[in-house]
């Protein structure tokens, strides 16, 4: 820690604004995209149907543009613990070239955003949190360095981000024109690492990670080269599968792997340990971090916690729609669908405790009627080592 003040970020100059566009707006409109406003961004939403692109990514590959996600730079000497305090985990002690999930929680125990976090130097973070919270993010970031030797940037309009999801998703990337260099050769590359490598003499992040609950790769490059990537990509990876997909079939995608939406499963108020996240809090770590002492008083009694939901038949839940044991309204649900991969109705829902147990038996009200649903373990679907 050092007495000197941060130096500023540059959010200055980035507040809400128009509707955004990705740098790769044109290809998804000449592939015929369908698009939806996400957090202020412009994005494909689908491509052909939604099935169709979440089997491609189950059974082949999907290619995904992600480029509204936030990119957030933290340099300095007290980088690592800089990071400690700001975030709920403990980031000086991962290694060169890993990455951890965390979460920023606000004073009161609450999550700002949850985000990962990749170590590229022993003095260099990046940071990358959700799009609807970027600005969130990048304040309260900024405001958590003060006496901090460190620089805290948001460079997200820097960035592309394209994540290329599935099975075959490591042949894909070993098959691109273009892409050399590797500082880790992909088949060594374990899950929640990264490496770097250059594409056409850009230098890109490849990292092993994801959100769909399958193996797969986030490509990290400056928007300049993003289109000529993502042109790459899509011609080593159509003749093994490759479809483009968009955001519909990652929300499926998701769901079935048990992964929290920030506005759905997680929200200011929520506290990690009811969304199941209590061991991404690193209580042991030394020091002070913002909101521990709210987290280790932790949550009301009977606050409710995240459960997974399946049930029978074609009829699925929704987001908001109230859940009952007997007559008694016992919790609602935050993310719900028919499963592509499963054929059966899922979902994730807030229930007080005594309603959580595995194997309790709930009923889903969809609009009057009552559908039946047992409480699950999570995750719904988890792929085969």
């Amino acid at each position: 820690m050092s007495d000197e003040s941060p130096s500023s970020t540059s959010i200055a100059d980035s507040s809400p604004a128009a509707v955004k566009y990705s740098p790769l707006h044109s290809i998804h409109e000449q592939l015929g995209a369908t698009f939806t406003d996400f957090a202020g961004w412009m994005m494909p939403v689908r491509y052909s149907s939604d099935l169709a692109e979440h089997h491609a990514v189950r059974t082949a590959a999907g290619i995904f543009d992600i480029s509204h996600m936030a990119e957030i730079h933290v340099r300095g000497v007290d980088a690592g613990a800089y990071l400690d305090f700001a975030l709920a985990g403990k980031l000086s002690g991962i290694a060169l070239a890993q990455a951890k999930y965390s979460l920023l929680l606000n004073e009161a125990g609450g999550i700002i955003d949850d985000l990962v976090t990749y170590r590229l130097a022993d003095d260099h973070f990046l940071v990358v949190a959700n799009a609807g919270n970027r600005f969130a993010a990048a304040t309260a970031l900024t405001e958590r360095a003060v006496g901090f030797d460190v620089v805290v940037t948001d460079d997200s309009d820097d960035y592309a981000l394209i994540a290329v999801q599935g099975p075959v998703s490591r042949a894909i990337l070993e098959a691109t024109a273009g892409l050399t260099d590797f500082a880790t050769p992909l088949n060594e590359l374990k899950y929640y690492r990264e490496t770097v490598a250059t594409f056409d003499g850009t230098d890109l992040i490849i990292a092993r990670t994801g959100y769909t609950g399958e193996d797969g790769f986030e490509l990290y490059i400056h928007v300049d080269a993003a289109a000529a990537l993502w042109a790459a990509l899509t011609v080593a990876g159509s003749p093994l599968g490759l479809v483009p997909a968009g955001l519909a079939c990652r929300d499926t995608l998701r769901l079935e792997a048990g992964m929290p939406l920030y506005g759905h499963e997680l929200n200011l108020t929520t506290f990690p340990v009811q969304a199941g996240l209590g061991r991404v809090v690193a209580l042991s770590k030394e020091g002070d971090f913002v909101g521990r002492s709210a987290i280790e008083e932790g949550p009301d009694a009977g606050a409710r916690v995240l459960v997974g939901l399946a049930a029978e038949g074609r009829r699925a839940g929704r987001a908001d729609y109230l859940l009952f044991h007997g007559d008694k309204e016992v919790g609602v649900i935050t993310s719900g669908a028919l499963s592509p991969t499963l054929g059966h109705p899922i979902a994730m829902a807030y229930v007080d405790p005594d309603a959580s147990e595995v194997g309790t038996e709930l009923h889903i009200d969809v609009r009057g009627s009552r559908i039946a649903a047992s409480v699950v373990s999570l995750p719904f679907y988890k792929r085969e080592a």
